[in-house]
Parts: structure tokens; sequence; C-alpha cells
């Protein structure tokens, strides 16, 4: 989250425009509901692509913005703004994970095997975003998916690719049911989802398998 000279915190985004890309901007507003704001009422949102609003925070003409790679880097590089929360490193969100794989249930079921090995080899390209994002970066760039190395590079350092086999996965779903269920965007409980919705056990084998 970047924003404005002035503007020190998410609590402070009260009567504040704010830009981004998704709509509804689910995120934020499980943010901003955390630190007493009402996202309905107290922030206005520009959301519409049409106006930029990344270019519009960057000429200042918005409170603040939320960004996702390859965005932060952009505005670094535009100098423009200071961060204000990085779900990397700012808890509670840092402590979960922040995107996980979903698969199709009938095809989970059907085809487990293939399902494994689905998963493998995303969390073997997980490994070597961490391990070697001098070469994933150069790949980014060469093949179409990213336009600067440096940019690629730099986003590639900022996130911990290397804590998958350390955060929890249930505990994640947990996290983000309860604050939804608070905020009344979900009705479930975080035991009813995770029991009907969940299968942790390729996840576990193939911690168990990946090892450092």
């Amino acid at each position: 989250m970047f924003a404005k000279g002035g503007v020190r915190s998410v609590a402070e985004l009260k009567g504040k425009s704010v830009g981004l890309k998704a709509s509804p901007p689910g995120l934020l507003t499980l943010m901003a509901i955390q630190v007493g704001l009402d996202p309905a009422t107290d922030i206005r949102w520009v959301t519409d692509p049409s106006v930029k609003p990344l270019d519009l925070f960057a000429e200042g003409k918005i409170d603040a913005f939320l960004g996702f790679p390859p965005e932060p880097q952009e505005l670094r590089a535009r100098n423009a703004g200071q961060v204000i929360l990085n779900t990397a490193v700012d808890h509670p969100w840092s402590q979960y994970f922040c995107c996980m794989p979903l698969g199709n249930r009938e095809y989970v079921r059907k085809y487990p095997v293939a399902t494994k090995r689905a998963l493998r080899a995303l969390l073997k390209a997980t490994d070597l975003c961490a391990t070697e994002p001098t070469r994933v970066a150069r790949n980014l760039v060469d093949g179409g998916f990213a336009e600067r190395y440096d940019h690629a590079l730099q986003r590639l350092n900022d996130i911990p690719y290397n804590n998958w086999r350390e955060y929890n996965a249930e505990d994640t779903i947990r996290f983000y049911a309860l604050r939804m269920r608070e905020v009344g965007m979900i009705t479930s409980s975080p035991q009813k989802i995770i029991a009907e919705n969940t299968d942790w056990q390729f996840l576990d084998e193939l911690k168990r398998e990946l090892k450092a």
C-alpha cells in the first residue's frame, strides 16, 4: 500500500481516495475494517481501469494506491509516495499465504497423480524463485512476462518464496475465513470451509519429499 506524504497508516485513509486495479477491493476491505474504517463510506475507491489509478497516484491526484507486482516496482522507480503497509512483512498479513493453488474437486478425485505432479511443479518453481532469482528474472524478461529485468529481480527478492514450508495453509484459510465472516462476506464458519473444501494430503507429502 502506497500513500502520499502525510498518510502514515491504513487508519489514516479515512476520507481519502484509494486506487487499485481490482474491483471489488476485497483485501483492502479487510484491511480497512481491521483498523475500524467502514470501507463503504470512509474510503473513496478509484478502480476504473480507464482512468489508470496507478498513474493518478503517481501524479498526486489520489491519496493512496494498493499495488501488486510489478506495480510496486514501477511506483518505486517513479519515486511515488511511501509504503504504509507491506503484506510481505507487516503483521498479521505476513504470517499467512497470500495465495494458494486450487483444484477442481472432481479432477483431483479422479486424477490424484496428475494433481500431485502439478503441485510439485509449482513448488519446485517456487524454490527456484528463492534460490536463483537472477536466473528466473532473466527468464521472465526473455519469455515476455516482464518488461524490465531490474523490476523482475526486485519483485523476486521482495517476495518470501522460501516460506512455503513454514507457513500453515490451514491457518491461512482460518484467518481469512474469520475476517470475511466478521464483515459479512461469507456465512460459512472457518471449520466448515476447511472440513468440506480442503485437502492437505498432497502438500504434506511434498513437504516431506522436497526437503530443503
